[in-house]
C-alpha cells in the first residue's frame, strides 16, 4: 500500500460513456474532513466508483469529479455547506475506470457541541432519470461558459436560468427531485 494519499491527478485521463446505474435501495455515504479528504466511506461507495476504501481514505473528494460537472455546482455546495446550510444537487461521478454515475446528492457540515464544523458527510442516491435528462443539458451549457470565461460566465449563466425560471437553485433541484420539468 502506498503512503501517498490519492488526488484529482489520479484520476483517470481516459473518460468513457460507460454508466453504472446506482440501486434504488442503495445510498453512497462518505464523510471529508473540513478540506475535502475523505475520513469514511461506505461499501457502496467503493462498489460504484471503483476504488478499495484504502484508496479512498485520505484522498481528496474531487478525485470522482467527473469532467462533465460544471464548477459552479461545487462553489454552491461548498458555500452552503461552510455556512452550515444543507446542499442538494445531482451529480456526475467519475469512476476508476473512466466511467460514470450519477446521484442526487445530500451534504452536510457536522458541528462539534460548541458550533464548529469538524467534517462534512455527504448521502447519495439514485437520481431520477427524468432529472438527469433535464440537468445534464445545463451543466453542459454551464462549462462551455466556464470554459470561455471563467467561473463568472457559468455563475452569470445559471443565474440567468433560474431568472428564466422563476426559481431559486434549490427550488430547481427539489422539482428535478419530485419529476417536474
Amino acid at each position: 500500500m502506498s503512503l501517498k494519499s490519492l488526488s484529482k491527478s489520479d484520476a483517470p485521463k481516459n473518460i468513457t460513456n460507460s454508466e453504472k446505474k446506482i440501486g434504488d435501495n442503495d445510498f453512497i455515504i462518505s464523510k471529508t474532513n473540513k478540506k475535502g479528504k475523505i475520513i469514511y466511506c461506505n461499501e457502496i461507495f467503493t462498489e460504484m466508483s471503483g476504488y478499495n476504501a484504502s484508496d479512498l481514505i485520505g484522498a481528496n473528494h474531487n478525485l470522482i469529479r467527473h469532467p462533465d460537472m460544471p464548477k459552479i455546482t461545487y462553489k454552491i455546495a461548498w458555500d452552503l455547506i461552510q455556512k452550515k446550510k444543507e446542499f442538494f444537487g445531482f451529480v456526475k461521478n467519475l469512476m476508476k475506470d473512466g466511467g460514470y454515475y450519477w446521484v442526487f446528492a445530500y451534504i452536510t457540515a457536522d458541528l462539534d457541541s460548541s458550533g464548529n464544523i469538524i467534517s462534512y458527510t455527504s448521502v447519495r442516491r439514485k437520481s431520477p432519470q427524468s432529472a438527469i435528462d433535464a440537468i445534464a443539458p445545463v451543466y453542459k451549457l454551464l462549462i462551455d461558459a466556464e470554459r470561455s470565461g471563467g467561473m463568472e460566465a457559468s455563475e452569470k449563466l445559471l443565474a440567468d436560468f433560474l431568472a428564466e425560471k422563476n426559481m431559486s437553485y434549490e427550488e430547481l433541484v427539489t422539482a428535478l427531485q419530485l419529476g417536474a420539468k
